[in-house]
């Protein structure tokens, strides 16, 4: 290696050095360990977890419901619309219910991605909760699949859509049934509110049960990312599987945004906005920090709710709201 070579490879380790540099710089590595520094508690594990089993019941009972047992007789009757709805509504109320105080009771990705969206989860701990929904509704499906005979086992209740309309059309019947469902769990949970004498979740399961009631003819009425990946996972079925992931997810984010920044803001948090557009003497607008528009996880009324060592409708056992489906 000659003098010049030598030189040139100098040269171009030390860029590389600088790059690197650069990008641990960029990435912050600081402020990622605080991201995630709730993972090595007790409660964030049970939190975890509790997602994992009330998944798993939640799918386990709903595709039970979707087994035809007469499918050996020569003409079998048509799947009981009515009898899936109830199902699929009953359980989710039910376990709402029985989970909502120790992970808020989310049992769906798209409702974890409407609580993140809306600054109610953190990125790190919806990651969690995620992997958690799906490794709990393949768990579901698969006992469904051991534990039902072949000969009417049918598709094990996956998702499929309606060959008489297009795939955007299930993709917007998907998006309107998640929404009505988010909404619906986004006002029920409201803690601002001071109206509601009756039970949450059991407004939720009757939001899903009207959601299969219309879309089953459509869609399979999933509304559920998780609900429709056990089944598929297990069949190995994914023909247009990505609708029920990117629908449902659009559907969430869309009712959480309109409802919290739109039709019932925080009226601290609407205040503090406003600042944005304000101008200051010098006739330019005012430079507002991220932490001072930032809701914290919980929201504004959670933090007066913790302060006074009470839990607010829904909330965890880690301080983190709501509830979902």
């Amino acid at each position: 290696m000659n003098e010049d070579t030598f030189n040139t490879t100098g040269t171009e380790r030390g860029r590389a050095c600088h790059r690197i540099r650069r990008f641990l710089s960029w990435c912050n590595c600081q402020s990622i360990m605080v991201a995630f520094k709730g993972i090595w508690t007790k409660d964030f594990w049970r939190a975890v977890s509790g997602e994992y089993l009330a998944t798993l019941i939640f799918v386990l009972l709903g595709l039970g419901s979707t087994i035809n047992w007469a499918a050996e007789q020569e003409k079998p009757p048509p799947a009981d619309l009515v009898l899936i709805s109830l199902c699929f509504g009953l359980s989710i109320a039910t376990m709402v219910q029985s989970f909502g105080h120790i992970s808020g009771g989310h049992i769906n990705p798209a409702v974890t991605a409407a609580m993140v969206v809306t600054r109610k989860l953190s990125l790190a701990k919806a990651l969690f909760y995620v992997v958690a929904q799906c490794l709990g509704a393949i768990t579901g499906a698969g006992i469904v699949y051991l534990v039902t005979p072949a000969a009417v086992r049918g598709s094990l209740g996956v998702t499929m859509v309606n060959s008489n309309i297009s795939l955007g059309h299930a993709l917007l019947v998907e998006l309107l049934i998640t929404f009505e469902l988010v909404f619906t769990i986004f006002a029920t949970c409201d803690p601002k509110r001071t109206d509601l004498n009756g039970s949450a979740s059991l407004a939720i399961g009757v939001a899903v049960v009207i959601g299969h009631l219309f879309a089953i003819p459509y869609t399979g009425a999933s509304m559920n990312p998780a609900r429709s990946f056990g089944p598929a996972m297990i069949t190995l079925n994914f023909e247009n599987h990505w609708v029920y992931w990117v629908g449902p997810i659009l559907g969430g984010i869309l009712a959480a945004g309109l409802y919290e920044y739109l039709y019932c803001p925080d009226p601290e948090i609407k205040k503090r906005l406003k600042q944005v557009f304000q101008k200051d003497s010098s006739g330019k607008y005012r430079e507002v920090e991220t932490d001072d528009v930032a809701i914290r996880p919980g929201s504004i009324q959670t933090i007066d709710l913790e302060k006074t060592g009470k839990k607010g409708p829904f909330q965890d056992s880690t301080g983190e709201v709501l509830s979902s489906v």
